[in-house]
């Protein structure tokens, strides 16, 4: 009987030093303190594209054309100046999204990451690099013949940049206006409808 005992023992003493063994290395993971690699709204932490991940929009980067390309077509502008691990930049993403979703089909919107500008001495007034100012967020609309209309730093407002483009369309005033809503993808047609 002593030989049967000493052999379940025997057996389990392996098993015992695996778990002891995962044991401790938890612990020591739970106690080493490493730094988050989680990244916020409110932070100035890198964590991707900052249109996909709080704008809900990937389809602004990379932009479908430069500056000089919208101004040879005498097309409207933005230049959206940002860093992708900026707080302000981060909460501003949805801002310009916005700006797309009513202007994006008759306007270029260009958002322009400053870490990617080429270092040069001087810029032509083609390149965005030419209106960079220094800091982020930025924002800064062209009319149709490439004339600035708004050059500004921060947060700018939406309805600031929706004046400038409502000047350039020559649409009503916002206090004279309808408010614009997007429709409702699954709103019912009833001309379609037979009643």
């Amino acid at each position: 009987m002593n030989g049967i005992k000493w052999q379940f023992l025997h057996n389990l003493i392996p098993d015992w030093r695996r778990v002891l063994s995962v044991f401790l290395l938890l612990s020591c993971l739970l106690f080493i303190h490493t730094q988050s690699a989680f990244a916020g709204l409110k932070d100035d932490r890198y964590d991707g594209n900052i249109f996909v991940v709080y704008a809900g929009n990937g389809s602004l980067v990379p932009p479908k054309a430069t500056l000089s390309q919208a101004i040879s077509e005498h097309k409207p502008a933005l230049l959206f100046f940002y860093v992708e691990d900026s707080s302000d930049c981060k909460q501003y993403a949805l801002i310009v999204s916005r700006v797309q979703e009513f202007y994006g089909r008759v306007t270029e919107i260009i958002p322009v990451n400053v870490d990617a500008l080429p270092i040069k001495a001087t810029y032509d007034p083609t390149e965005a690099g030419y209106y960079y100012s220094g800091g982020v967020p930025q924002v800064v609309v062209f009319d149709r013949s490439g004339q600035v209309l708004l050059n500004k730093k921060g947060q700018v407002p939406y309805e600031e940049i929706d004046d400038k483009f409502r000047v350039v369309f020559d649409l009503l005033p916002r206090s004279e206006s309808v408010q614009l809503k997007r429709r409702s993808f699954n709103e019912l047609n009833s001309e379609l409808t037979s009643q």
